[in-house]
Formats: structure tokens, sequence, C-alpha cells
């Protein structure tokens, strides 16, 4: 039987994300015994805000929940990512394997670039967290300073944004129904508020399951739009991070085996803000990935209301720590907020194909 090339790429994409899947919950015992075995987790909840406040209200809600939880989750997502991609490179270099061969999906032009920043960004949160469980560093319980993880988020998108301007020669950017606009050097500062702006939607993660099921409405959607434009390497790479976050919810949903932590957030917040550059979807991305808007909006809301008016607009913030504080459950919140994301990106997939 003769596939057509549709039917291959199709079968391609669906496997990688299948393969990913088992092979991360293959190892995942592995690693929650090495995670338990040594305690990774945080000794105490949060006490203070960003700014210095008592957190009371979020202390009382998370007080029993975030001790005796490791941290580290988010490594099942970019390891087993890493290993999926470097396997089938591997066989396609050192095999003749015509099959298989042609399951690489290793490549400068669309790959080569989201996995150095999933990879180099996972590696700056991993030492956060690490810093974090053993209560090191300047910052509020533990772990890097706001300062230092801004600066070095800021130093991906300059080598990201310079990557695309001058190595692949992308000066515009797509707006749906409208058509292309010329920025040219532009394109850099753009990629690096990108990346920022992206990278601040990570306080998501603050319920069992919440930040998995967000994260895979968003990959899934990405990979869609990257099938639809041919970028068939580009929506594997989604694809197996779509596989390795459906193996993290199995372990992650309440009660939850372990958290994501900031080596799972910072990668993926990278990786989705680079592949969001590739597809062309820059403007659909708050869209897309809406409730990352909402999660950071919140906060910023909540910090000028007090500035400015003295009370707070949110009883907790981010806001899925409101809803917990005015009684909701952790599961209703989690799952509501997963309703909410697959619409949202579904929405931008549409906006974004019709362009």
């Amino acid at each position: 039987m003769e596939l057509t090339p549709l039917t291959f790429n199709a079968i391609k994409v669906l496997s990688l994300s299948a393969i990913a899947a088992i092979c991360a919950v293959i190892w995942t015992p592995c690693l929650t015994h090495f995670l338990y075995k040594h305690q990774l987790w945080k000794k105490e909840a949060r006490r203070r805000t960003i700014t210095g406040e008592e957190a009371s209200v979020f202390y009382n809600l998370h007080k029993n929940k975030e001790i005796n939880t490791p941290r580290f989750g988010g490594l099942l997502i970019w390891i087993t990512t890493l290993g999926v991609i470097f396997f089938f490179w591997l066989i396609a270099k050192f095999t003749d394997v015509g099959f298989l061969k042609n399951f690489n999906f290793l490549s400068r032009g669309q790959t080569w670039l989201p996995l150095f920043a999933l990879v180099t960004a996972s590696l700056l949160g991993l030492i956060d967290d690490i810093l974090q469980v053993t209560q090191k560093g300047k910052y509020i319980g533990g772990g890097m300073t706001f300062r230092k993880r801004l600066f070095i988020i800021i130093l991906i998108g300059i080598i990201g944004g310079w990557w695309f301007y001058y190595k692949l020669g992308w000066d515009t950017i797509h707006i749906p129904l409208l058509g292309d606009f010329f920025i040219g050097i532009w394109y850099i500062p753009l990629f690096v508020l990108v990346m920022v702006a992206s990278w601040s939607g990570g306080i998501i993660d603050g319920l069992d399951g919440l930040a998995g099921g967000t994260f895979a409405s968003i990959f899934g959607a990405f990979g869609i739009i990257a099938f639809s434009q041919g970028k068939i390497d580009l929506a594997c790479f989604c694809a197996v991070i779509l596989g390795t976050l459906f193996a993290f919810l199995w372990f992650n949903i309440p009660p939850a085996r372990f958290y994501m932590g900031e080596t799972g957030i910072l990668g993926l917040t990278s990786a989705m803000a680079v592949v969001a550059f590739l597809t062309d979807s820059v403007v659909v991305l708050p869209i897309i990935a809406g409730l990352l808007v909402l999660e950071s909006g919140s906060v910023i809301l909540q910090l000028l209301s007090k500035k400015i008016r003295k009370k707070k607009i949110f009883l907790c913030t981010p806001i899925h720590h409101h809803f917990e504080a005015k009684g909701w459950p952790s599961y209703k919140v989690t799952m509501r907020f997963w309703i909410i994301g697959v619409i949202l990106a579904l929405i931008g997939v549409v906006i974004r194909l019709l362009g």
C-alpha cells in the first residue's frame, strides 16, 4: 500500500506524539523515585507577594499542598522531547531503515531554534528550582531574583530575534485578513517583547493539572497551524511536546505526584514564543494562549489597583487563586480553565487559517 505524502505526514505527526507520551510514562517512575528520595520540594508555601507584602490568602490555601510534593516535573517534558528528537535523528543518520529515517524531524529551518529555546530556558528553570527547594538565592522563598531571570529571558529573545532576522531573513509580521507588514530591524525587539510576555504568563503553574492542560491546548493549536502550512517538522515538534504533556497530566492531575516547576514553565513559554514566530502567528498568540494573558493580566491589574486605589480587585492573584479563595474546588477551577483554553486555542487557529 502506497501512502500519499499528506497521509504519511499525518501518520508521522500523530505517531511521534504517541511515542513521546509512551516514553514519558515509562520513565516517570524513575523520575518520581528520584524526586521523592531526595525530597525535592519546597519546605513551605510562599508567605510573601512579589511586592514583599504578606500573602495570607495564598498561604492559607496552599500551606498543606506545596510541601511533600516535588517540583521538577518539567524534566519529564523537555528531556523526553530531547530524547525523541535525537533518537530519530540518530536513526536517520546511522541506519538505512527507510521508513524510520523519514521520522527524523530535526531541521535547521524549523526545529533548531524552538529546541534551543526549550532546552536553554528549561536549564535556567532547573537552576531556579534547585535554588528554591534548597531555599538559596535572594528571591522570596529562594531562587533567582526577578531581574536575573528577566535578563536571561531577554538574552534568549535577542539571540532568537537575531537568528530570525539575520539568518532566516524574517522581517515581516502577518496580520490575518490584512496580509504581511514589513517591520525590518524592529523584528528583533518584537521577538524579545513576545518572549518576555510569554514568560510572564508562566504564573499559571499554580493548581494540579492547570498548566499541563493549558499548554497542551496551546501546542496542539500550533501543531495544527504548522501542519496546515506544510511545516511538518515543526508540527512534529509541537506534537511531541503535546504527547509529553499528556503523560505529565497523567501524573499531575489531583492529587499531583509532582509539579511542573520553573524547568517546565520557562522551557514551554520560550518554545511557545518561538513556534508562534515560525508559524507567523504572533498576532493570534494572545488568543491561542489567552489563559496566560488572563493570568498575567490579573496580576498587573492587582498591582496597579493596590498602588493607585489602595485596595485589591481580586482576593488573590493570579486569577485562578481568586476563584479558589471564593470557595471553588481546585479541580473545578482547573477543568473550567481547560475548557476556556481549548475554545480560545480553536478560535486562534481559525483566525490564523483565515489569513
